[in-house]
């Protein structure tokens, strides 16, 4: 028999809990650093990760068999573990610049972020990319350097590119001992004391430390020591309200492939990271943490579970306390919604979890009705918060069923990709509803959707790139002037929107000089596409 939702939350629970994610551009070892979180909180016995991508086993967050194979993070992940006397929900992101709206999406259910910076290459496109989601957010953003076992750039320059690249001011909580490449230790700017490390084999368990004092650190290592103590010297200290104000960022250095400097970074989590606090409605209103239940669903996820085909809708609850079983509100239907198969996530790995505060993630199982962007609430205390944006795709493809006889599988794929947001999917009269056009934002997204065709559905899929490379949001009225010029298309997405597709901003151009009435409107505004 299902029942309500209790109103109050156990004291101190929400301040228990640190929800955030780790961003970054591809290959600076975000999936690496996520195991090595996970082997410091002791909640994995050993890291999946190994030296160099060719020997690399899977780690936890990787589950789908693209990502096991080609060694990168495809979709989002989320592991929920204790550390410390606190919660933790811990959200690895895509490895792959493709990828980038499961991310912006992921940025939507947390609190703070962990920029993590290749010691070789610094800031990377796909870095300010996510860093400016997360200013834009007000999500505050610790910093970590990570390869500081490898030649690369010196800690300096790095500080230097955070303040004159993205406005951030790092304010280092350890600082390294000897260059990147040639790197004997950390200083621990709170302590005033060297920490060495003893290396693991591989990786595959936690470096044993040791700790020196001043005077032992600069017997031992002399020259390197003093160089480390006087740069440390110049930069500031850790504040922590121009820290949540956006405007300094913790800075950090290590190597998560050897677990060197993890252990640091995972208690200044759970001391600067802030807990959940109240989040605005459609309207602005901050929704109080002590409010009646309320969730947001940031990502729906299927073929998690092989076995059963289920689809998984994962909710960051936002207010109140959530309790596996109760009846609740689907705000965008005013339906009710049954929570009886409510799980905490870890990577693949799911356990039935029975109650859940704010900032935890949720995973529902079959949540066939949900979709990202939609809010869940106790019935008798309704809310709404901000929908998911839809990005400007950059590339587009038209999908054709490999087999004409397997066209019912073929729709239900489209479909369920469709609904999970893996791609947007348009329609037009030129080609009608055998052959859809998929819209991403890169292209290795289409190599994902044909994968999961033809591995979820049985049925392999075609994909026929198209000249396109902008989308315009236009009206019905405008259709047939648009219809009547070449290399211009006029679809219609899933949630009814007109979208008419362009070869490029040149041709865009043309298209407004001839018909300055159309009505043809970016889709995100200060996206690179609205150029």
């Amino acid at each position: 028999m299902s029942h309500p939702p209790a109103h109050g939350l156990v004291p101190g629970e929400s301040e228990r809990r640190r929800t955030f994610a780790v961003i970054s551009h591809p290959d600076a070892g975000k999936s690496t650093l996520t195991e090595a979180l996970a082997l410091h909180a002791r909640v994995i016995g050993e890291a999946g990760a190994v030296h160099g991508k060719a020997g690399r086993k899977g780690v936890v967050s990787d589950w789908m068999e693209m990502e096991k194979t080609r060694g990168i993070s495809i979709t989002s992940a989320a592991l929920q573990f204790a550390y410390d006397e606190h919660v933790i929900n811990l959200l690895d992101t895509p490895g792959h610049a493709d990828f980038s709206e499961d991310t912006y999406r992921v940025l939507a259910a947390v609190d703070c972020a962990v920029m993590l910076l290749d010691a070789a290459k610094g800031l990377e496109p796909q870095t300010l990319k996510l860093f400016d989601v997360c200013r834009h957010r007000g999500i505050p953003v610790i910093t970590f350097i990570n390869k500081w076992d490898r030649p690369g750039l010196h800690a300096l320059e790095l500080c230097d590119q955070l303040e004159e690249r993205i406005g951030l001011t790092p304010t280092p909580l350890t600082w390294p001992v000897g260059e990147s490449g040639h790197f004997s230790g950390l200083l621990d700017r709170a302590t005033g004391e060297m920490i060495t490390f003893e290396r693991a084999p591989g990786g595959a368990r936690i470096s044993a430390e040791h700790r020196l004092d001043a005077g032992q650190a600069e017997d031992r290592f002399g020259d390197e020591w003093r160089a480390a103590a006087d740069e440390a010297e110049l930069l500031g200290e850790f504040d922590a309200s121009s820290f949540l104000a956006g405007k300094t960022t913790p800075l950090l250095f290590g190597a998560a492939v050897a677990n060197i400097g993890v252990g640091h970074m995972l208690q200044t989590l759970t001391e600067l990271a802030p807990p959940p606090s109240p989040r605005p409605d459609v309207h602005g209103v901050p929704r109080d943490l002590d409010a009646p239940f309320s969730g947001l669903v940031f990502k729906v996820q299927a073929g998690m579970d092989k076995a059963h085909r289920d689809r998984v809708a994962f909710l960051r609850v936002c207010s109140g306390r959530f309790e596996r079983g109760s009846v609740v509100t689907h705000a965008a239907t005013g339906r009710p919604f049954a929570t009886k198969y409510a799980q905490a996530i870890f990577g693949r790995d799911r356990d039935t979890l029975d109650v859940a505060y704010p900032g935890d993630i949720v995973g529902l199982v079959n949540a066939t009705a949900l979709r990202p962007g939609d809010t869940l609430h106790e019935r008798d205390a309704p809310v709404e918060f901000p929908p998911m944006p839809s990005f400007a795709p950059e590339n587009f493809a038209v999908c054709r069923s490999a087999d004409t006889s397997k066209a019912k599988q073929f729709r239900r794929g489209v479909e369920q990709l469709e609904h999970e947001g893996v791609v947007q999917v348009l329609r037009s009269d030129l080609r009608g509803d055998a052959a859809p056009i998929f819209a991403a934002v890169g292209p290795l997204q289409f190599e994902v959707a044909a994968h999961r065709l033809e591995h979820e559905f049985n049925c392999a899929a075609r994909m026929e790139p198209l000249p396109y490379q902008l989308a315009r949001r236009t009206r019905p009225e405008d259709r047939d002037a648009l219809d009547a010029e070449h290399d211009v298309e006029v679809t219609e997405r899933g949630d009814g929107a007109l979208l008419a597709l362009f070869s490029d901003k040149w041709r865009l151009a043309s298209v407004h000089r001839r018909h300055p009435g159309v009505v043809l409107e970016p889709l995100v505004a200060g996206t690179e596409n609205d150029a």
